[in-house]
């Protein structure tokens, strides 16, 4: 029995020291949780998105509980690049120099604005360790549509975002036709692909028969996604070679496992983080123990080695 797995990974040009990252618009940009535990015993985190300019998000109620798990449509509210940066870039330079790999997230709603954006990180923010492009966002120019809701589109972001910056890029994907997105994207230049996004979903209070917030529909997340984001994760990885990040409805070290096993080589934890700030943590330990029980010598071993 190997004593000490190596738990180091590397998440498409992204040096982690361990699987464990955190899931976009859930840690906020990691300061909040340094009073649970040292932040920088985590492979990474990805910060909340931002844009160039400030967005308002939608209006409340943007979050309702849900069968395991929540809804949320607060629609990337954000403050801007440069009021983040300002605000949060010594804390976030800090993490990397402790060892913790920072992954900054990049919203647009037209590939200008994702250009722009990826600039001005490029210019405020050379100490990041990456950056992820949400593709999720609605595309203005094109009445609504998200920018990778189809392998054309996502393709032409990826082509147009490329050229403008040597940092690891990695797509934040959303849960449809993830095989073939997942190869455009390759052959357009991503480093890698986190998955999934949130699942639309609605949540009806019967009493006034109206929506539980402040739209129609929203994004599910939590446990009740978890087996659907396993299966689009494996499909990703049967389509593509590129390195993936698995996020969906992780509680435990057993729930990080099955994404690993299923061909990533890193996961986020989510919506956990609001309901227990301890669960990043915990899971970095519980994956060590995992990985040590399967008698592996690293981690490494253990991406993509489900059976059938």
């Amino acid at each position: 029995m190997v004593s000490t797995p190596l738990m180091a990974v590397n998440l498409g040009g992204i040096h982690m020291q361990n699987p464990v990252n955190t899931a976009s618009g859930t840690y906020g940009f990691g300061r909040e949780f340094e009073s649970f535990y040292d932040v920088a015993r985590l492979g990474a985190i990805t910060c909340k998105g931002c844009a160039v300019e400030p967005w308002d998000g939608n209006p409340a109620p943007r979050m309702c509980e849900v069968s395991s798990g929540i809804m949320n449509t607060v629609g990337l509210q954000n403050v801007g690049i440069r009021a983040m940066v300002e605000s949060e870039g010594e804390y976030l330079q800090g993490l990397t120099q402790r060892g913790c790999a920072v992954i900054l997230q990049v919203a647009g709603h037209s590939i200008d604005e994702y250009i722009a954006a990826v600039e001005l990180y490029e210019e405020l923010a050379p100490w990041a360790s990456g950056l992820e492009l949400n593709i999720s966002c609605p595309n203005i120019a094109a009445g609504g549509a998200a920018m990778g809701a189809t392998p054309e589109t996502a393709a032409k972001l990826m082509q147009a975002v490329r050229p403008r910056t040597k940092q690891p890029l990695i797509v934040k994907m959303a849960p449809s036709r993830v095989s073939e997105i997942a190869r455009a994207l390759e052959a357009s230049g991503a480093d890698a692909l986190s998955l999934i996004n949130t699942i639309p979903a609605m949540s009806i209070d019967t009493r006034t028969r109206r929506s539980r917030l402040s739209r129609p529909t929203a994004g599910l997340s939590g446990p009740a996604i978890h087996a659907i984001a396993v299966r689009m994760v494996w499909e990703a990885h049967q389509a593509s070679n590129l390195p993936l990040c698995g996020i969906g409805g992780i509680t435990n070290g057993a729930d990080a496992a099955e994404f690993i096993l299923a061909g990533a080589t890193a996961i986020s934890v989510g919506t956990a983080n609001l309901t227990d700030p301890m669960t990043a943590v915990r899971v970095v330990d519980e994956l060590y123990d995992w990985a040590k029980n399967q008698g592996a010598s690293d981690i490494n071993e253990l991406i993509g080695a489900f059976e059938c």
